[in-house]
């Protein structure tokens, strides 16, 4: 009787459609590795939407560092029409928020300690240089598979230098944001949310110029000139969006021009 070998799901997501077909018949070689192929960041998502609808769930994510930044990657055309380009950081992003049970490793021509922070900060599992042996890039495949994670060794320095930054950078995003009142909180979160000052006032009862005062005393104390700006602060602080507003069950709510 043969030995039932376990086996490793692998897409392999990079607009350059040649780079991304010879890695993954090179990885399809392998007796326990299933490959897939995706030219895009959507086309990458909507792969891995079908493999939790087939019951088969990819299990590493290898993306492309500049994924949706050079001329192939110009305007393509998905199942509903024109698609937007969707980087490589975002995608990391989004199938962490998504599918946290997929590890993805960045596949880069070149170091850079800024961009592999970014990618570690997203979720990324590893970054590793796209013309490593294919030995190598197994390796690491199987390694973030058992939760380590692989940066090349020249790197290492670099990047841990960036993240020290930015944390240093968010905790003083944070000490900012405490020295808000709760009421200046609640309108940040609104910020956040993308509310106009009208739409803050309906939502926290308040007049509209006691909202441009709570807005603008918010901007003063950030040391900011601009809600944008305020709004980056915030993120980084780790201020989320205000919750959209509940509709009550005694609320009228009309289709159509009727009521429910």
């Amino acid at each position: 009787m043969g030995v039932s070998v376990a086996r490793i799901r692998v897409l392999v997501v990079d607009d350059h459609r040649i780079f991304a077909e010879s890695l993954a018949a090179a990885l399809a070689a392998e007796p326990d590795v299933d490959v897939a192929a995706a030219g895009s960041g959507p086309a990458a998502l909507r792969c891995l939407d079908r493999g939790v609808a087939e019951g088969r769930r990819f299990d590493v994510l290898l993306v492309d560092a500049e994924l949706g930044a050079g001329p192939t990657a110009a305007a393509r055309t998905g199942p509903d029409g024109p698609e937007a380009a969707v980087d490589g950081i975002s995608l990391v992003a989004g199938v962490r928020r998504t599918q946290p049970a997929v590890r993805t490793v960045v596949l880069a021509e070149k170091d850079d300690p800024h961009r592999a922070a970014l990618a570690l900060q997203a979720g990324a599992c590893g970054w590793v240089a796209k013309d490593c042996s294919l030995q190598r890039l197994l390796a690491v495949v199987r390694g973030v598979l058992r939760d380590e994670t692989h940066l090349p060794p020249a790197l290492l320095t670099g990047v841990l230098r960036e993240l020290t930054a930015a944390r240093k950078h968010r905790t003083d995003s944070e000490r900012l944001v405490e020295s808000l009142t709760p009421r200046e909180r609640e309108v940040l979160r609104c910020m956040v949310a993308g509310l106009g000052r009208k739409a803050v006032a309906e939502r926290l009862f308040l007049s509209p110029h006691t909202v441009r005062t709570h807005m603008q005393n918010v901007l003063g104390k950030l040391g900011v000139h601009s809600t944008l700006a305020a709004v980056a602060l915030a993120r980084r602080a780790g201020v989320g969006p205000a919750e959209p507003t509940p509709v009550l069950a005694g609320d009228v709510v009309e289709r159509g021009g009727q009521p429910a």
